[in-house]
């Protein structure tokens, strides 16, 4: 499948995104852009005094990480929430957030709030608070604990050194000593020494590890939050793309489910896929100037929307050829899908290429191809099968020709109206009468274009379907859905008629380019004076008695 296909829907409702995203982008733009600034403001804390550690050992660094995690943790509690609040006499903090850096005993809190006093005030505070809530927290009493072991470190220092230079005295005394009495006094003075360093050593170490130095539970600001003077947000750039962005997705989605949703026919893909038919020159949507000119190819046989009937005609003659196809049913599935429009143009590019037509109005409850040519529907086919039908004799299909064909004003196309309107369709069409005036006629011209009933509205072309040569559908491009055209063709495949294929009407001007193609090279219409064509006079709603002019001589076999 081509990568057309996929982007089809994308570019049928190309509107609905540009839409969507500008209206999302100028929303988003205005909402963001109302917005106060964001300031941001980080204070930095580590743990323990490994960092100031000549040679910290890998324990003293793990557990710094995991007090972070801890201290992360508790700095989000209520408590230390309250304490900060009433500290700085606010009712509510602005939104923080307190982390552990990565492989490191440093915790940041992040504070972001629109006022960069605040943001700068509310990190330093808890900062604070959390150094309150570690064991190594400035209390009174721990400050007079504090100072009365560091006096008994100093008193100790001092003690261990006086010792120290007490051994190595004694150490030169012994060295100098000559008598055996004198060296063992010395020795035992020396032992007596070193016992009483070990023990102020001793005691020196349990005292140091009651105090802050080389504590590893400890928090520490190591960088207090400054004043911000750039904001950090709105991202507004960042927030109109996003928004746009996300508009787009789901108008792209929406999209698709509308094309997912919608199964009528649009392409000659959709008619392949529905029918398996093939899809024939279709008719494009005409132009403004056009709307009104139902018989173009007789009004205006120089217009480029001429073309895509000439197209049609020049299918049906060299794809399937003439001699089996004389005798055409153009239908429909639903009414309004201008199928009697298609055969009035159809019958006319006919004419015009020196065949010679007869378009037939076989659909009795709605016709329309009088009105198209201006012509009297006073006596037509439902009259005449009806008449022939109650005398239960063998019509006369030549002087029925020859009584109710009417001249259209187009050279070589005559035309048979419907007549009264009938309800009893399918009663008159399912008679021999019809079948004998078909064959009859069929001696006299090259084409028999019959326009029918739509075949889900009426079984009249079911029935009309049965004595034709090939049958034409006319699917309206947008409206006419998948599932009718296939009810349509299973119809006409019970009672075995040839169908030719489908033809799409008021194609869009993106599907069918060959129409603006041919636009662009003919002269424009508008330049090119044209002839209206005189029209026969119809003083009263009698036909004339003299219309057997209008059955040309016997077609030539």
């Amino acid at each position: 499948m081509e990568l057309k296909h996929y982007l089809k829907p994308v570019l049928k409702w190309w509107w609905l995104l540009v839409i969507s995203a500008v209206i999302t982008a100028g929303l988003s733009y205005f909402v963001v852009s109302g917005e106060p600034p964001i300031y941001e403001a980080t204070a930095t804390l580590m743990i323990g005094s490994a960092f100031n550690s000549p040679n910290p050992s890998g324990n003293e660094l793990f557990l710094g990480q995991q007090l972070a995690q801890t201290y992360s943790d508790i700095a989000q509690r209520q408590p230390v929430k309250d304490k900060t609040m009433a500290v700085l006499g606010l009712d509510l903090l602005p939104k923080y957030i307190v982390r552990p850096v990565p492989n490191s005993q440093l915790m940041e809190i992040i504070v972001r709030d629109n006022s960069a006093e605040r943001v700068q005030a509310v990190a330093n505070v808890l900062a604070n608070q959390l150094i309150l809530q570690s064991p190594t927290a400035p209390r009174p009493e721990q400050q007079e604990r504090d100072a009365f072991i560091e006096d008994q470190l100093s008193s100790l220092q001092a003690n261990i050194k006086q010792t120290e230079a007490e051994i190595l005295k004694k150490q030169a005394e012994l060295e100098a000593a000559f008598s055996a009495r004198e060296i063992a006094d010395l020795e035992t003075e020396i032992n007596g020494l070193q016992s009483k360093l070990r023990t102020l050593q001793g005691n020196y170490a349990g005292l140091l590890d009651n105090s802050r130095s080389g504590a590893s539970n400890t928090l520490t600001i190591i960088e207090p939050a400054a004043l911000p003077q750039i904001p950090v947000g709105p991202a507004k750039l960042q927030t109109v793309v996003v928004a746009t962005f996300i508009a787009l997705a789901m108008a792209t989605g929406t999209a698709y489910l509308l094309e997912y949703l919608d199964d009528t026919v649009k392409s000659a893909e959709d008619v392949d896929r529905a029918t398996g038919l093939p899809s024939l020159p279709s008719i494009p949507e005409l132009n403004d100037s056009s709307k009104r000119k139902i018989l173009v190819a007789k009004d205006h046989p120089r217009s480029p929307a001429v073309e895509p009937f000439r197209a049609l005609r020049a299918s049906l003659q060299f794809r399937y050829g003439d001699e089996p196809n004389r005798l055409l049913l153009v239908t429909s599935a639903k009414p309004e899908e201008g199928k009697s429009t298609i055969s009035a143009n159809l019958a006319v590019v006919f004419a015009q290429s020196g065949k010679r037509v007869l378009l037939v109005d076989a659909d009795l409850r709605r016709p329309a191809q009088h009105k198209f040519f201006g012509l009297t529907n006073y006596i037509g086919l439902s009259d005449l099968l009806t008449k022939y039908s109650q005398n239960g004799k063998s019509p006369d299909v030549e002087r029925i020709l020859s009584f109710a064909v009417q001249p259209t004003g187009q050279d070589n196309l005559s035309l048979l109206v419907s007549g009264r309107s009938s309800t009893t369709g399918p009663q008159i069409l399912s008679l021999g009468t019809m079948k004998e005036m078909l064959e009859a006629a069929s001696s006299y011209y090259d084409y028999i274009i019959l326009d029918s009933p739509p075949l889900l509205a009426a079984a009249d072309a079911t029935i009309l379907s049965t004595n034709v040569d090939s049958v034409l559908i006319v699917a309206l491009t947008g409206k006419t859905r998948q599932k009718e055209l296939k009810q349509a063709l299973l119809q006409l495949t019970d009672v075995n008629a040839s169908v030719l294929g489908v033809v799409l009407n008021r194609m869009k001007a993106s599907n069918s380019g060959y129409y603006y193609r041919y636009y662009d090279y003919a002269e424009k219409p508008e330049k090119q004076p044209v002839k209206k064509p005189k029209k026969t006079p119809t003083k009263s709603k009698e036909p004339s008695k003299n219309l057997k002019t209008v059955l040309p001589h016997p077609r030539p076999d």
